[in-house]
This record gives structure tokens, C-alpha cells and sequence, in this order.
């Protein structure tokens, strides 16, 4: 990149990478992530990469603060922690400051800090997200879908749970080491559920969202083998099927579906409209479950990376 990536005339463009950002850098940028969801009807970087703002500094995140005159107009943060796959990163500008070559700026930085080995998401999919990473030289590698369905008037059949499997609820401090080894056995192939760690299930825990009665874990001879966390998004009035897993062990005899039932049916009893999810579009099997179940897409994320 050269200089003149950062050069505008009459208002001079900087661009700065932390290890960790304090707490006055956190809330503008949070200011920042709250200004561009407004305009753009969705987040623009992830749940955990939010999370990854506050806490000090973490393993292989780097945040990257892009100003103009001194206040903050475009935002990166970069996460090398998977030991296989390129660095993943996700990228946000201002509305007003859109169309200047901001967000240029800030994918050529995310390239030169990865060495060129770099995924990017871009969260709803939209056209200028799409003309970046074309013009970054990024091709499309990943979708993601959020899917919904309405909760007014749920009816599906009763959940039947495979033979000796019982269900209860998650208690905080006493299932956290169980359940992270179960997700990670779940989701041993995906990129970033898999990699949760105990520090990633705390800050969760602190988050004002978190309801351990909506945690529900299956178990068989007092072990974990499944379990349907959900989330409620109160000021969308939003139910989510955060995370479903099953171990590989007791996976196809129809657990997940069950687990499934159980979380949609307590999501429906806190009075909430609408339930969502997300599912990887080439998970066949999984989207043709809920599909089954009455969700359909409703938007759509995309994961750009450089040729390998």
C-alpha cells in the first residue's frame, strides 16, 4: 500500500492497528458498529467479533481504526487464530463517509497485515460489499443464511427423544468444561463455533441476553450428548436457535430435531413473534431440516477470501 492510499487532499487519512483497544476507543467504535446497522438494517461485524472489542488484549485479533481529521470513520478487526485457514476478518465505514475509499484502505491494510492470505465477511451480501472484494481481488468462498420462521401458532408434533436420553437445563460453572467439549466435537469442522474457548463461554455468560433456562442439554448415563442453547434478541422481539449440537457419537437418531422442538417451543412461550437461525448453505441436510420445520431464508452472508 502506498502513501497515497491514506492521502486525501485537505483531510489527512490514518490508519492504526491495536492489540487491544481501551475503553473510550471501544465505545466509538461501538458507536461507530450501532451508526452503520442503522443504515444498513444488520450488523456489520459478528457477535463475537463485538465481544472481541472489550476484555484486553486477545490471541491473534489485531483491530484496525481508520480516521479522518482525527475522528474514527472506518473500523477492521483481524482474527488469525485457526490453524489451517487463513486469517478471518470483517470491515465497517461509516455511512457518511461511504464512496471515498475507505473501505479500500482498510481491505489493502487487512491484506498487507495477513500477507495475503485473508477471508472476509460481508454480512447481508450487499452490492458494494461485492464490488470491494472484487476490486481487493477476493473471490466468494463461504454463504451463510439466516433463516425464519413465525412462532404465533407453533405446532409440531411432540419431541421424541432417543432411548435413555434426558433433557435439563445448562447451570453455569458446572456444565461449562462438558458442554465446550461437546461443542468442539460437534462442530469440529467449522471454522468458528468449534474453536470456543472458556474465555469466549464467559463473556457470553456476562452478556444481559443470557438465560441458562433456555440452555437446554441432553444427556445419556450422566453424559452430555447434545444440547439447543437459543437466544432472545428482546429489542427485535426475536427468538434465535443460537447453538444446536450433537455429538458425532449420537448423531441421526433424531436428537437434533428433538433438541430442536424443545428450544422453538420454550422460544414461543416468552410471547416472541419470530424465530431465527443460521446455517451454512451447503449444509444440505441441516437446511433441509429446518426447511421441514417451517424456516425459510431471510438474508444471506458472504465470506470472501484470497485465491490459495
Amino acid at each position: 500500500m502506498t502513501s497515497d492510499d491514506f492521502a486525501r487532499p485537505g483531510r489527512p487519512r490514518s490508519l492504526q492497528t491495536y492489540a487491544a483497544l481501551g475503553p473510550e476507543q471501544t465505545e466509538t467504535v461501538l458507536a461507530l458498529l450501532a451508526e452503520a446497522a442503522r443504515t444498513d438494517g444488520q450488523q456489520a461485524v459478528s457477535e463475537q467479533g463485538r465481544l472481541q472489542l472489550r476484555g484486553g488484549e486477545r490471541d491473534g485479533v489485531s483491530h484496525l481504526l481508520l480516521s479522518v481529521d482525527d475522528e474514527l470513520v472506518g473500523y477492521a478487526q483481524l482474527e488469525d487464530t485457526d490453524p489451517v485457514e487463513p486469517p478471518a476478518a470483517e470491515l465497517v465505514v461509516h455511512p457518511s463517509y461511504r464512496g471515498h475509499g475507505h473501505g479500500r484502505a482498510l481491505g489493502s491494510a487487512l491484506l498487507a497485515a495477513s500477507g495475503k492470505r485473508l477471508r472476509v465477511w460481508a454480512h447481508g451480501g450487499h452490492s458494494a460489499a461485492r464490488h470491494l472484494a472484487q476490486v481487493l481481488g477476493l473471490t466468494l468462498f463461504r454463504e451463510l443464511r439466516q433463516m425464519r420462521r413465525p412462532l404465533a401458532g407453533l405446532d409440531l408434533p411432540d419431541p421424541v427423544l432417543p432411548e435413555g436420553v434426558t433433557v435439563r437445563t445448562f447451570v453455569p460453572g458446572r456444565d461449562d468444561a462438558a458442554w465446550l467439549a461437546v461443542n468442539a466435537a460437534a462442530f469440529a469442522h467449522h471454522p468458528e463455533q468449534g474453536a470456543l474457548t472458556q474465555r469466549d463461554l464467559d463473556d457470553r455468560k456476562a452478556e444481559a441476553w443470557f438465560d441458562p433456562e433456555g440452555f437446554f442439554l441432553a444427556e445419556k448415563d450422566s453424559r452430555l450428548v447434545g444440547f439447543h442453547w437459543t437466544k432472545v434478541h428482546a429489542a427485535e422481539r426475536l427468538g434465535e436457535v443460537y447453538v444446536l449440537g450433537v455429538s458425532p457419537d449420537a448423531q441421526g437418531g433424531g436428537l437434533g430435531k428433538s433438541l430442536t422442538t424443545i428450544g422453538l417451543r420454550h422460544l414461543a412461550a416468552q410471547g416472541l413473534p419470530t424465530a431465527m437461525l443460521y446455517v451454512d448453505a451447503d449444509n444440505k441436510a441441516a437446511v433441509s431440516v429446518y426447511e421441514r420445520l417451517g424456516f425459510v431464508t431471510h438474508e444471506t452472508d458472504l465470506m470472501y477470501r484470497t485465491e490459495t
